[in-house]
């Protein structure tokens, strides 16, 4: 297939491609539906699923997670070669160990976590190894030497390829990145945070528990560091494009009013929807959005979104505007 390769991919700023999300995968996304999804990700191009052990523990009967890894799982058995094509991310930390007890019951970042996370994760997936394991929040309960030891433990073992932390303050990331290199064992090199093109009112905290948004310090500590990043909530959960899903009231700011009225200028121009532009917005900054669908016309748009153009005059109005 076009784009694809059997070797093991660098994600680099400069390369930045859309990120299959499959969080609801096997809980509200049903399995042929997610199957669907999955082959038409591949077929258009795509490489990296993005997944976490805890998914989706909240909208799960047992109350714990595990059901996207094994939907995943299920679909790499029936689809033999794919696991050749396709880059897997998951993430340890916050699976609930006791049904329905979370966070109090939160697995954290302990050596002994972390290591009984990702071989849970290898056994639902049905893989030797994660092409990148991600520790999805911080756990301040935990000296960060054990955290930084345990990753570059299972990167030795070949568990895991890369590691990278969601979640996480920047100066967090970089002490782990200064820990990791006084241990000689592999750092931290991606991150994972909460960016889209609009906003929230600044110092306003989102409702999502547990989610950390995109700051200029992180984008500098990237930028110094090489380090590649990745978006979540990228397209909002819809609301760029469904009128019967409004964006969170910390949004209700006149930034947002200016960014949607460019946003709908600069997809007439380039005739595309406002989702991809959003998407090529990320991309035109080296981050790679992860893009959650429920249905295969989702991600096919999501996909021609590498087809779309930015020029700087587009970014310097996005700019202004915000």
């Amino acid at each position: 297939m076009e784009g694809m390769s059997t070797t093991h991919p660098t994600t680099h700023p400069t390369t930045s491609r859309i990120v299959l999300g499959t969080m609801d995968f096997g809980t509200r996304v049903a399995p042929d539906r997610a199957f669907a999804i999955l082959d038409s990700f591949v077929a258009g191009g795509g490489v990296w699923l993005d997944t976490a052990n805890c998914y989706s523990f909240w909208a799960d009967p047992s109350g714990v997670g595990g059901a996207s890894e094994r939907l995943i799982g299920a679909w790499l058995r029936t689809r033999p070669g794919v696991r050749d094509l396709v880059r897997i991310a998951t993430k340890v930390r916050q699976n609930p160990l006791v049904p329905h007890s979370w966070p109090e019951s939160a697995e954290g970042l302990s050596a002994h976590a972390v290591r009984t996370g990702v071989e849970e994760s290898l056994e639902r997936l049905g893989t030797d190894h994660v092409d990148l394991l991600w520790a999805h929040a911080e756990d301040r309960a935990v000296p960060l030497e054990e955290t930084v030891g345990a990753f570059g433990e299972l990167v030795a073992k070949g568990t895991a390829l890369r590691v990278g932390a969601a979640n996480h303050a920047a100066w967090r990331v970089e002490r782990a990145r200064s820990l990791a290199r006084e241990r000689g064992v592999e750092p931290w090199t991606f991150l994972q945070l909460r960016h889209s093109l609009v906003q929230p009112r600044p110092l306003t905290p989102v409702a999502e528990a547990g989610h950390r948004m995109l700051t200029a310090e992180d984008l500098d500590l990237a930028r110094e560091e090489g380090l590649a990043v990745w978006s979540y909530s990228s397209l909002m959960w819809g609301s760029y494009v469904r009128t019967n899903k409004p964006l969170p009231h910390t949004y209700d700011h006149p930034g947002t009013a200016r960014v949607l009225a460019v946003l709908d200028d600069v997809a007439g121009e380039l005739r595309a929807t406002r989702n991809q532009v959003v998407l090529a917005w990320l991309m035109r900054q080296g981050i790679d959005p992860i893009v959650g669908a429920s249905r295969v016309e989702q991600i096919e748009e999501a996909l021609a979104a590498h087809r779309v153009r930015l020029d700087d005059e587009h970014l310097a109005r996005f700019a202004e505007a915000r």
